[in-house]
């Protein structure tokens, strides 16, 4: 399987650089926040409210800490970074790895080859693992909230006060 292959015109391309343009502002928002110390909520910075599965559950949803994960990491805190999501700073390395490539084939005019059965099941791979690990970790863990989404609970009447 080709990596790249001729592109018709740049326009058949434009994609690619959009892909490296979400990851620049992924990776400049990630070097702005500071990564929670509990572990997940550090999109809570950005003004967006608690996971509803923290906060209704009290057990993390699939992606819970991948922003403070992704935070830590671009931040040198690797073993951190591993704490908050373990798929995190893989989902992260693979992010950068498919922005570089589209980045490239984009300044050669080349078209990423994306659609072929060989990355359709490295993702559905990736999609399986992804979904299993969470909802294993979703079974296994409880008492999940922080203390700031255990303040929304009580204020919303799904937490008893201590």
């Amino acid at each position: 399987m080709n990596l790249f292959e001729p592109a018709s015109h740049r326009k058949s391309i434009s994609w690619q650089l959009g892909v490296f343009v979400v990851w620049t502002a992924v990776t400049g928002i990630g070097r702005f926040l500071h990564a929670d110390p509990a572990g997940h909520g550090t999109h809570q910075e950005l003004g967006l409210p608690p996971c509803p599965a923290a906060l209704f559950l009290n057990r993390p949803c699939p992606g819970c800490g991948l922003t403070t994960s992704w935070t830590a990491l671009l931040h040198g805190q690797w073993a951190f970074a591993f704490h908050a999501h373990p798929l995190g700073p893989v989902l992260y390395l693979l992010f950068t790895c498919a922005a570089m490539l589209s980045v490239y084939g984009f300044a050669r005019g080349l078209r990423l080859n994306i659609d072929g059965p060989g990355m359709n099941r490295f993702l559905g791979t990736c999609a399986v693992i992804f979904i299993a690990f969470g909802l294993t970790r979703m079974a296994l863990t409880t008492d999940y909230r922080s203390d700031v989404e255990k303040m929304y609970a009580q204020e919303m009447g799904i937490a008893k006060a201590p």
